[in-house]
């Protein structure tokens, strides 16, 4: 039984550099001498599209290289799961991630690795206001309990980057490109990113996006009317912000959709093989279109025994005239799709019955929203005009939450539904703010009957009372008796505007919770000898996890190493008295037991290998213990043997 401790590999998040030398070797197996890259062999392999010349186009700037290891280097964290800060947290597959976005980031590789389909950030403009991240190389995780004041006497001020310090764009840049890099890896070859900035960095985003994505991934800028008016600015007055567009891989995203008005499907499918999808009724008969068809013209038949059909001067069998109403389908069609076909009895009808008068009937068919977003060919103008940020404080207003300059959550719908997102579809903010991805979501999945999916990050950065901005925010924090920061205002924003759907969406019956987690340290204590006192270590390091940590941590941090959604069901069954989680469907079985007597190593393993084959697992299973349960060696031994007899064999150790 091997032990996990928090240096192995699969306790932190991904390595990306060893895979990605892992791929070189399997590529060019040849380049590599005692396990080390000859660059010199490579160069030849790879031919003429090495680039030889001292001066190369590109973005180059002062702690580049460092910004790329950062992007690099694993995070030793976990995220601790918070179910008294959540709603609905058995059903919910929706995220609030409390924390520094870069190691979240990190620790989200395995779990979300291309399944992103859209992102969306609006990140810190460089205006010389507080912004910078400051990564810490060494431990970025105890950088972040400092900043945020979860350790030390006071949370220090991320600093504001002023164009004094002499770096006034680099140190923007170096926030952005470890985090950029990092989201790359999350999209799905399909998946787009979405980038609101202003034009302070405009040029130098683009630049960033071209090296990290590659230029032929650009999708292109929109410009968005931000202000209907302005009188800020010493020459011109700014009323716009841009959005920097690109995919993953250009060659597997569709094109961009728009004009398709949503809210008009208002109607849902209550049974049948296309129950739950919005659809609106469209009438059989329209004035303008012209008869070509003699098809088109036949009698329908009522619910009382009536007929009808459009106006004319002629009926069927006879021929029908020019000028006379024709049906918008054919006779065959009509038939074949009689299950889309909707008879209402209406006040007042333009259809004729059999006697030649006005009709008490009309004729409708549902077209169903999917359909409709499916085949939609319009493309959406790159001036966007009709989403500005009074929208986002006239929403924030309604739910009685103060923030200042929120995005309107109709803008991230436009772009949910411009990108083609639907489904179960992945939406990620790692620049969460006042949570409007997260509202606009919910919102989206409620207008066409979606089951789409948001992941938020947001650092819990302190509000200072005494600052003019934040005042208000601060005050409001303390009024919900919850810690003065931006992710407790992320977070009610998400209760309100959930509560505020459903009451406005009676009959929709989709996912308005989301899950909460916390950024900290692992649950697995790292080994730190003193020297100077080796008993003292050796006997605080014979329980291997933190003790002020609960079950359900370690759980999570599991889920985490071994790439499983963190919304994925878990089942607790007892077995020989003790608690056995299973996850995923038995890809992880655990069992955290402080103590597991000799006696009950038997039943305890061979009830674990019933439970297993009934659960019939399509991969393999990983079997996890705490190493202190057990009373020696052997019990754990023994323990082992049996379960790899019923063909377990990946049993590990905390």
């Amino acid at each position: 039984m091997k032990r996990i401790t928090v240096e192995d590999a699969e306790t932190k998040s991904p390595d990306v550099v060893a895979e990605n030398v892992e791929q070189l070797k399997m590529l060019f197996p040849e380049a590599f001498t005692e396990g080390k890259v000859d660059f010199e062999v490579l160069k030849q392999l790879l031919g003429g599209v090495v680039e030889e010349r001292e001066e190369k186009y590109g973005l180059n700037w002062h702690g580049k290289r460092r910004a790329r290891q950062l992007a690099l280097t694993p995070s030793t964290g976990t995220l601790r799961p918070c179910p008294e800060e959540s709603v609905d947290w058995d059903t919910t597959r929706n995220l609030m991630i409390e924390g520094d976005n870069l190691e979240v980031l990190k620790l989200l590789q395995k779990s979300y690795s291309r399944k992103i389909k859209v992102i969306y950030i609006d990140p810190p403009y460089n205006t010389g206001r507080d912004f910078v991240y400051p990564d810490d190389f060494q431990d970025n995780i105890r950088n972040y309990l400092e900043l945020t004041g979860q350790i030390g006497n006071n949370g220090h001020k991320i600093s504001s980057n002023t164009d004094a310090s002499g770096r006034f764009h680099t140190n923007w840049l170096n926030m952005m490109y470890p985090r950029i890099t990092l989201a790359r890896n999350l999209l799905r070859d399909d998946g787009v990113i979405f980038i609101s900035i202003d034009e302070s960095e405009l040029q130098n985003l683009v630049c960033l996006c071209d090296h990290i994505f590659g230029s032929e991934c650009a999708i292109g800028i929109a410009c968005r009317i931000a202000k209907k008016s302005n009188n800020k600015g010493d020459y011109w007055a700014p009323n716009f912000d841009y959005i920097v567009t690109y995919a993953r891989d250009k060659s597997y995203t569709a094109p961009f959709s728009g004009g398709v008005n949503t809210p008009a499907y208002d109607q849902v499918e209550v049974d049948g093989p296309r129950k739950g999808e919005l659809y609106q009724l469209v009438r059989l008969y329209m004035s303008t279109i012209e008869n070509q068809n003699p098809d088109q013209r036949f009698w329908i038949e009522c619910p009382d025994g009536s007929k009808v059909i459009p106006p004319g001067e002629t009926f069927p069998p006879e021929r029908p005239k020019l000028g006379d109403g024709i049906w918008r389908w054919t006779k065959s069609k009509f038939e074949a799709e009689r299950e889309r076909i909707v008879i209402k009895q209406v006040r007042s009808s333009n259809l004729l019955d059999q006697d030649r008068q006005p009709a008490k009937w009309n004729v409708f068919t549902k077209t169903y929203l999917n359909d409709v977003l499916a085949n939609a060919t319009s493309k959406p103008n790159n001036l966007i005009e009709d989403h500005i940020n009074q929208i986002g404080s006239h929403e924030m207003t309604a739910l009685g939450i103060p923030f200042d300059y929120p995005k309107p959550s109709t803008l991230i719908k436009f772009l949910c539904e411009v990108s083609q997102s639907r489904g179960e579809d992945v939406v990620l903010d790692f620049f969460a703010g006042s949570g409007t991805t997260g509202d606009a979501v919910m919102a989206k999945n409620a207008e066409d009957g979606g089951r789409r999916r948001y992941i938020l990050v947001q650092l819990p950065e302190p509000l200072d009372h005494a600052e003019a901005g934040q005042k208000d925010a601060a005050e409001f924090c303390d009024r919900l008796g919850k810690p003065r920061n931006i992710a407790e205002l992320t977070k009610e924003r998400l209760r309100r505007a959930g509560k505020k759907i459903r009451e406005e969406n009676q009959m929709f019956a989709g996912d308005l919770g989301f899950r909460v987690f916390k950024l900290a340290s692992s649950n697995i204590r790292s080994w730190e000898p003193n020297r100077d006192d080796l008993p003292t270590t050796l006997h605080d390091s014979i329980e291997h996890l933190k003790t002020d940590r609960t079950e359900q941590d370690i759980l999570f941090e599991l889920l985490l190493k071994l790439g499983l959604d963190l919304t994925i069901p878990i089942e607790q069954k007892t077995i020989a008295g003790k608690a056995v989680h299973n996850i995923g469907a038995g890809t992880l079985l655990v069992c955290l037991a402080e103590k597991i007597a000799v006696a009950e190593v038997e039943p305890l393993a061979l009830g674990i290998a019933a439970w297993h084959k009934e659960l019939a697992p399509a991969g393999e299973t990983t079997v996890v213990f705490r190493d202190s349960s057990f009373a020696d060696d052997v019990a754990k031994t023994n323990l082992t043997a049996i379960l790899q007899q019923h063909g377990l064999d990946n049993v590990r150790s905390l």
